[in-house]
C-alpha cells in the first residue's frame, strides 16, 4: 500500500460537470439492487476502478484498467472532479464523475506532503463521496441484469488501500473488492508491521538509533522508515496506515504493482500473511508494459517532447537524467545546489524542472551562469515523456525521488540510479536499490554542490558506477522474462482475470 503522501498533483479544478457512460447518466436513488449472478465470460463482465486523484495512482490504476481491458473485461473509471481524467484519451474506457468534497484549500495547499495529502484523503473518504459511489455503482448493477441493454455485469470495484468508506459502499450492494498497492511489496509489507515496529522500539525513532537496522525487515535501517510521530498528528498517520491494512484484509484480493523476480523474499512473506485470511495476492508489473495505455494519456502535466531530439545528438549512455517527481518540493538552496552541481560535473544531462518544484516559487529561475557554462551539454524542460527518455540509448544514469512508478521504469530501461528520497514509500526504495538490488547509489545528507558532483561522477564514470549499471542491466532481463507470454507476470493477470470471472 502506498500511502497518499507520495503521489498528487497541482490544482488544477475542471468543471463540475459529471462525464458519464450514457448508461449511466441517471444515478438511481432507489434502493439497491439485489446482486444477481451473471454470465462469467469475460465479454460479459465489467470491472469498475477508482483511484486517489494524485499522479502516482491515477497512472498505475489505468494501466491496471488498460491490461484488464486487454483481456476482454469492460471498463468504467470512476473519478473525482479534482485531477479527473481525460475520457478522450481513453476511448476503450467508461467514465463516470462523482462529485468530491475536495476543498479549494485542500488542493491549492502548498506544504510539502503531508499536511495536504492528509486533507485530501479525508476529502476522499467524506461520507458524501462513498454515496456517489455507491450510487454509480447501483447504476450499474441495474445496467448489468437487464437483458436488453446488453451491459456487462458489474463484476467487481478496484480501489486505491485507504478508501474504506467507498469499499463499505460497495459491500452494501454486494460488490466485491480488490485493493491495488501502488508501492513495492517491501512497502506493502513494511506498512503491515508497525505494531511490531513500536513493541520493539523502532519508533518512534530517536536520533541515535537513524542507522540501526531494522533486524526483522532487511535492509532497512530505522532511518528508512515512515515515523508518524513526526507529523502534525500522529494519530492521523497511524490511522491512514490502520485504515489501509483494514482495507486489504476486507478486500477479495491485492494487486502489486511488482514483480517474482524483483521481491520473490517480500512476496512470500505478505502472501503467506494474507493466505491465512483467504485473500489472494496479484504480482503483476510493471504495469507500464503490461497495457496499451501510455504515459501520455495518463500525465496530468503536457510533456515536453523536444527533449528527445536533444537526446538525439548526444552518445550513447552519456547523459544523466535527472526528475524528482510530480509532488517532491525542494528549497531554493537545494535548488541552486542542484544547478551547480550539475554544471561543475561536466556530464551531459536532462533535468526537469516543473513549476512548484521550489518551495513557494511558481516558475524557478535558474541560477545566473547557469545556461552559459552547460550550453550544449544540458537541457532544462518542465516535463518529460520519462519512459521514452529512459528508453534512449543515450541515458546513462537517473537522478530519482526513487517514486515506486519511476524505479520500475527505470529497471525495465536497465538505467542505474541515483536515489534522493523525500518521504514515505521512496525511502524504503531508495534502501532497495542501493543494499538490495545494488543498481543504484544512494545520495544522502544535505545537498551541495560537491557532494552532487562527487555521486555523479561515481554513478556515470567510475568502477562503482559500471558495476551498478551491468546489474540494471542484469535485472532489466528478468523483469523482461517477467512480461513473457508465460513469465509470472503475464500469468498472474491471467489468476486475476479469472479471480475476477469468479464473484
Amino acid at each position: 500500500m502506498a500511502l497518499p503522501i507520495a503521489h498528487f498533483e497541482p490544482h488544477h479544478r475542471e468543471s463540475e460537470k459529471e462525464i458519464l457512460h450514457p448508461s449511466y447518466s441517471q444515478l438511481v436513488t432507489s434502493p439497491p439492487p439485489t446482486r444477481m449472478a451473471g454470465a462469467r465470460s469475460r465479454a460479459a463482465a465489467r470491472v469498475a476502478v477508482f483511484p486517489l486523484p494524485f499522479q502516482g495512482h491515477i497512472t498505475p490504476m489505468l494501466q491496471l484498467a488498460g491490461a484488464l481491458h486487454a483481456r476482454g473485461l469492460a471498463i468504467t473509471v470512476l473519478h473525482t472532479a479534482f485531477n479527473a481524467p481525460d475520457p478522450a484519451r481513453h476511448p476503450e474506457f467508461s467514465f463516470a464523475a462523482v462529485p468530491d468534497a475536495i476543498s479549494d484549500a485542500a488542493a491549492a495547499t502548498e506544504d510539502g506532503s503531508m499536511d495536504r495529502a492528509l486533507a485530501m484523503n479525508a476529502a476522499v473518504e467524506a461520507p458524501a463521496l462513498a454515496e456517489s459511489v455507491r450510487d454509480a455503482l447501483a447504476s450499474m448493477l441495474r445496467a448489468g441484469e437487464q437483458e436488453e441493454e446488453k451491459e456487462p455485469r458489474l463484476a467487481c470495484l478496484v480501489i486505491d488501500a485507504t478508501l474504506t468508506a467507498v469499499q463499505e459502499a460497495a459491500a452494501g450492494l454486494g460488490v466485491p473488492t480488490l485493493v491495488l498497492h501502488t508501492c513495492s511489496a517491501a512497502c506493502f509489507r513494511l506498512f503491515r508491521s508497525y505494531d511490531m515496529l513500536y513493541d520493539k522500539g523502532y519508533l518512534p525513532a530517536q536520533e541515535s538509533n537513524l542507522l540501526l537496522p531494522v533486524k526483522e525487515l532487511p535492509p532497512l535501517q530505522v532511518r528508512d522508515l515512515f515515523d508518524p510521530s513526526k507529523l502534525p498528528s500522529k494519530e492521523i498517520g497511524l490511522k491512514l496506515l490502520n485504515l489501509a491494512n483494514e482495507t486489504t484484509a476486507r478486500s477479495s484480493g491485492a494487486i502489486i504493482n511488482t514483480f517474482e523476480a524483483l521481491e520473490a523474499q517480500e512476496l512470500e512473506t505478505v502472501r503467506g500473511e494474507l493466505a491465512e485470511k483467504g485473500i489472494p495476492i496479484f504480482p503483476i508489473g510493471p504495469l507500464h508494459k503490461l497495457t496499451s495505455v501510455d504515459s501520455v494519456g495518463t500525465s496530468l502535466l503536457k510533456q515536453d517532447s523536444t527533449c528527445i531530439q536533444w537526446l538525439d545528438t548526444q552518445e550513447s549512455g552519456s547523459v544523466l537524467y535527472v526528475s524528482f517527481g510530480s509532488v517532491v518540493h525542494i528549497t531554493q538552496d537545494e535548488f541552486t545546489e542542484v544547478a551547480c552541481g550539475l554544471a561543475n560535473s561536466g556530464k551531459p544531462f536532462l533535468w526537469v524542472v516543473r513549476r512548484g518544484l521550489v518551495l513557494g516559487v511558481e516558475k524557478p529561475e535558474l541560477p545566473e551562469g547557469f545556461e552559459s557554462a552547460v550550453k550544449g551539454r544540458g537541457k532544462v524542460i518542465e516535463w518529460a515523456p520519462q519512459q521514452e527518455v529512459l528508453a534512449h540509448s543515450a541515458i546513462g544514469g537517473f537522478w530519482t525521488h526513487s517514486g515506486w512508478n519511476s524505479t520500475l521504469e527505470s529497471v525495465y530501461e536497465g538505467v542505474p540510479m541515483l536515489s534522493r528520497p523525500n518521504f514515505g514509500d521512496q525511502l524504503v526504495t531508495a534502501r532497495y536499490v542501493e543494499d538490495r538490488w545494488k543498481i543504484g547509489i544512494l545520495l544522502e545528507g544535505v545537498l551541495e554542490r560537491e557532494k552532487i558532483k562527487r555521486a555523479i561522477t561515481m554513478l556515470m564514470e567510475e568502477k562503482e558506477g559500471m558495476e551498478t549499471r551491468q546489474r540494471a542491466k542484469n535485472l532489466k532481463e528478468k523483469m523482461r522474462m517477467c512480461l513473457e507470454s508465460s513469465g509470472s507476470s503475464q500469468q498472474a493477470v491471467d489468476k486475476l482475470v479469472d479471480h475476477i470471472l469468479s464473484f
